[in-house]
């Protein structure tokens, strides 16, 4: 199939080395406004992008989202927010009193956030840019908000760098289709074939350079470092404790 969207989607990778050459606004001017176009829950559009360029500005940024240096080096560093700010000003014009306190006006936000987001991000492939997702940036919510000066109702959820790329990535092998696609009803059958496939797959691929680990319930025996081994690791983790604190403190309760 010639389809040259689906081969701009296809070859996706997180980008993590820039040059340092500058982007025009009106670069990421296109950008957010590919953004803009994306689908949002009743057209509410219930968020809002503050792109960074300022240098001094991206390293205080990199020190809060966990040292990242592609932060410091991407001429530009887009923090994508959940806003119901611009709603409450809505209902103020018009004589409503806005909801907030619930998880589904979050959920909202937080759905139009990454919509909108990846709309973005594919709009800056095609122009030749390379993007990575960061979600340090809510590893400190708290100052964020303070060095952004965001108001409440606000919240940063996803960073984003954008710049031209000085090192394409190899693309990463996905799950196998059957992974993922369920016909009718969720279906488990042949879900652990299907898991051992894609880490051998992984492993192939020299992403973790031939790491070794104990095998489960079998500690006098090594296997190969995997993708299964290392998602485990990660979802077994406590991460952002003070995740909710941050969020009631700018008026999204979660009921």
């Amino acid at each position: 199939m010639n389809n040259p969207t689906l081969d701009l989607i296809y070859k996706h990778t997180s980008v993590r080395r820039y040059k340092p050459d500058p982007l025009p606004a009106s670069v990421i001017e296109t950008i957010i406004t590919a953004a803009q176009c994306a689908s949002t829950s009743s057209n509410l559009q219930s968020y809002s992008v503050v792109a960074v360029t300022d240098i001094g500005m991206r390293v205080q940024l990199s020190e809060l989202c966990g040292n990242q240096a592609h932060i410091r080096e991407a001429p530009a560093f887009l923090v994508w927010c959940a806003d119901l700010a611009r709603l409450e000003r809505v209902c103020q014009l018009r004589g409503y009193t806005q909801v907030t306190e619930y998880v589904e006006n979050f959920l909202i936000a937080a759905v139009d956030v990454a919509i909108a987001a990846q709309n973005a991000a594919l709009a800056a492939e095609s122009l030749g840019l390379g993007t990575c997702y960061i979600g340090t940036i809510r590893n400190n919510p708290a100052e964020v908000i303070e060095l952004l000066g965001l108001p409440r109702l606000t919240f940063p959820l996803i960073g984003m760098t954008l710049g031209w790329p000085d090192k394409q990535m190899n693309i990463k092998p996905r799950l196998p289709l059957q992974s993922v696609l369920h016909w009718e009803t969720y279906n488990r059958t042949n879900e652990d074939d299907a898991l051992y496939a894609y880490d051998a797959t992984m492993i192939a691929t020299g992403i973790y350079k031939g790491r070794q680990v104990p095998v489960p319930g079998k500690r006098d025996e090594v296997e190969d470092y995997s993708w299964m081994e290392h998602s485990a690791r990660r979802v077994s983790q406590v991460l952002r404790i003070g995740l909710r604190a941050a969020l009631e403190k700018q008026g999204f309760s979660l009921k």
